[in-house]
């Protein structure tokens, strides 16, 4: 189904983009803590690292803000491929680490994360675009395998 058909509010399929072409979304029928374990190993074995679990609805009661969708953000990198960007140009650094979103929605939860390859894109870079690709993919990689 092309983006612009999807019901509004709703992501237009499993594993699809929204219409911005930035944004790659999955829903899951997983549990928060499944997901997030599924994330973790998916991580190590794809040779990256979490390096946050950012929990916002706790985040933001501690700043006594009532919040109540659960939303969880964990910041995932491969050093390796961090390094390589980040030798080209020190201002990508602003778009690092990689973000994977996982907040409840209808019938369960949707993960979602901006793509590399887009984002780097306006650094206008395009000897980085072959790394973006490659971390996109990993990223899509555990993406699934956390949603199951």
């Amino acid at each position: 189904m092309p983006p612009s058909a999807a019901p509004q509010g709703r992501i237009p399929g499993p594993g699809r983009y929204n219409k911005t072409r930035m944004l790659y979304q999955l829903h899951s029928t997983r549990t928060l803590g499944e997901i997030a374990k599924a994330l973790e190993e998916s991580a190590a074995r794809n040779q990256f690292g979490i390096i946050a679990d950012h929990d916002l609805r706790e985040t933001m009661k501690k700043k006594g803000v009532d919040f109540a969708m659960e939303c969880r953000i964990f910041e995932v990198c491969n050093p390796h491929q961090a390094k390589k960007v980040l030798e080209a140009d020190g201002s990508i650094s602003t778009a690092l680490p990689c973000r994977i979103s996982v907040y409840g929605s209808e019938d369960g939860y949707t993960l979602a994360t901006m793509l590399p390859t887009e984002m780097l894109k306006s650094f206008d870079r395009p000897e980085v675009a072959p790394v973006a690709k490659e971390v996109e993919d990993v990223i899509k990689r555990m993406m699934q395998d956390a949603a199951g």
